[in-house]
């Protein structure tokens, strides 16, 4: 076998993969970077990992490129608790305002503009940058996701804050898929037994993590910093799946980024690697 490079978002909500993963043996050439969903998206883009954890959004925008592997994900069925739109005023009244975008996941960039545009029926101007620099000062709204949503969460900064897997929910009667894994398209024909292993590893790490969530809770919560108590809530709420519902619900999503001239009709349906 030779070796693979595999992308995991390095944000607290894989914890329940990721921490389990770095207590087993794996081979010395499967190698892991560590990086938010942006960079891990851009680093698969461009041949340089063969899989791992993305933004559902990169997917849709060159599903050519990959294949899904079968029952992963990032996921929520309701409230997420790190994917937020902070507002100074009613969401609904953000059309005279500025929004600004943590630049860190497409994904929640898309499905804030999806909430805002199609479901609320406002266009606001949008911004790319710093959520907790300056011009955050001067934005009606803030789209923050991963750790920086769990800190500013617990702020009184903001007096709406938006749950954007809970509103999704709401109006589609859907679960969100946040992030999916998936592999090259050229990894999974050259390498198909590398990618089945990972594919099986990654499996087994999500059930050990379900049995230790509360001992991984006390291991990753000072990060944010958050009470284990609070992290357990959280994680608990996190959905590492890819059921049938995950996938029509991704094949929602990618409908609304092809209307909106986002993405490829090629996105759905949906390329799945499954090495059962």
């Amino acid at each position: 076998m030779s070796g693979a490079r595999i992308g995991m978002v390095n944000f607290i909500n894989t914890a329940p993969i990721y921490e389990i993963w770095k207590t087993r043996n794996h081979p010395a050439d499967w190698k892991v970077v560590e990086a938010p969903p942006s960079t891990l998206n851009r680093m698969l883009a461009a041949g340089e990992l063969d899989l791992g954890f993305v933004s559902s959004y990169e997917y849709g925008v060159r599903p050519e490129q990959y294949r899904l592997l079968s029952d992963l994900s990032i996921s929520a069925n309701g409230s997420v608790g790190s994917v937020f739109l902070f507002s100074r005023v009613q969401p609904k009244l953000l059309g005279d305002h500025t929004v600004l975008l943590s630049g860190q996941s497409e994904t929640s960039i898309s499905l804030v503009k999806i909430i805002l545009e199609e479901f609320f029926h406002v266009h606001p101007a949008y911004e790319v940058g710093d959520v907790n620099g300056r011009e955050a000062t001067q934005a009606g709204g803030i789209l923050a996701i991963g750790d920086e949503a769990l800190r500013l969460s617990a702020s009184e900064e903001f007096p709406y804050k938006l749950d954007l897997a809970e509103v999704w929910c709401q109006y589609t009667n859907l679960p969100f898929v946040f992030a999916v894994c998936a592999a090259r398209e050229e990894f999974c024909q050259k390498s198909p037994e590398i990618v089945a292993a990972i594919h099986r590893e990654f499996l087994v790490c999500r059930g050990e993590g379900r049995v230790h969530l509360e001992s991984i809770c006390e291991s990753v919560a000072p990060r944010i910093p958050m009470h284990p108590d609070e992290c357990y809530v959280y994680l608990r709420a996190i959905e590492y799946d890819l059921g049938k519902s995950k996938q029509v619900a991704l094949e929602k999503f990618f409908t609304y980024l092809i209307n909106r001239k986002e993405a490829s009709p090629l996105s759905v349906p949906l390329n799945i690697f499954d090495n059962e």
